[in-house]
């Protein structure tokens, strides 16, 4: 299976650790943090994704705003930086143990956090990346105890 994502949720996964806008978009998110965590590979796509699912019957849902596409073009072009490569639809990205650190150490170095600029849960995520990223959810396959 492959979890589809929006590319400025491939900052949000960095700093997940059960928070959110509603319960049933907290239970969703749960359920794609622990299908990364076992090793399922990200399909980048342009708008809707499996995160924004869960707020899509919400009146005035954010995930269609034109400032969440800034967001996404921004993450995108970072996080491309970052990997030296394209960040776009159809793209595939595995979250292997190495990538996932080296994604974190940019996002608390303030490398890849364009994107964060105005988001509601910026100093949360700044937070948990000051604090080692202790309690995420997503995890590397490696660091997984089943």
């Amino acid at each position: 299976m492959t979890v589809r994502l929006r590319p400025h949720h491939l900052l949000c996964l960095l700093t997940y650790v059960g928070k959110g806008y509603t319960p049933g978009f907290v239970a969703n998110y749960d359920r794609i943090a622990l299908r990364l965590s076992k090793g399922e590979d990200v399909l980048v796509v342009d708008g809707l994704d499996d995160i924004c699912a869960a707020l899509l019957c919400e009146p005035d849902a954010h995930c269609f705003r034109d400032s969440v596409r800034r967001r996404d073009a921004q993450a995108a072009y970072d996080v491309g930086d970052l990997l030296g490569m394209e960040i776009s639809a159809g793209v595939r990205i595995e979250l292997h143990p190495g990538l996932l650190a080296r994604m974190r150490k940019a996002f608390a170095e303030g490398v890849t956090r364009k994107a964060c600029r105005g988001c509601e849960w910026s100093e949360l995520c700044s937070g948990i990346a000051a604090g080692g990223y202790g309690d995420v959810r997503v995890r590397a396959v490696a660091e997984v105890c089943w």
